[in-house]
């Protein structure tokens, strides 16, 4: 059997006919929960740093690897790429494909 995909899946029957505000709290119980999530405003305030914030005491977590043979940096985008990206090279500067479409 064939699947209609632009059909709606609703059919217009079961779709509600515009009820009152009144009618439809009287039909749910007329008892709302409301969702509330307990956070203190210092806890939001640890995850960020400030701009010109003192980063000294911090460890970079990192290993930096140098540019390998088989790398470029795009001159547009200035990303380390691989040669199979090159799309051209103009007087020794490189362009990755990406940047060239």
């Amino acid at each position: 059997m064939a699947t209609d995909y632009d059909a709606p899946r609703v059919a217009q029957e079961d779709q509600p006919v515009n009820e009152s505000l009144e009618a439809i709290k009287a039909k749910h119980g007329g008892n709302s929960q409301t969702a509330v999530i307990d956070v203190e405003e210092s806890d939001l305030a640890d995850g960020f740093e400030l701009p010109g914030a003192d980063l000294s005491h911090e460890e970079l977590q990192i290993q930096v690897v140098p540019q390998q043979d088989d790398e470029f940096t795009c001159m547009n985008c200035f990303l380390v790429r691989h040669r199979s990206q090159l799309a051209r090279e103009h007087n020794g500067a490189m362009y990755c494909s990406e940047c060239e479409s």
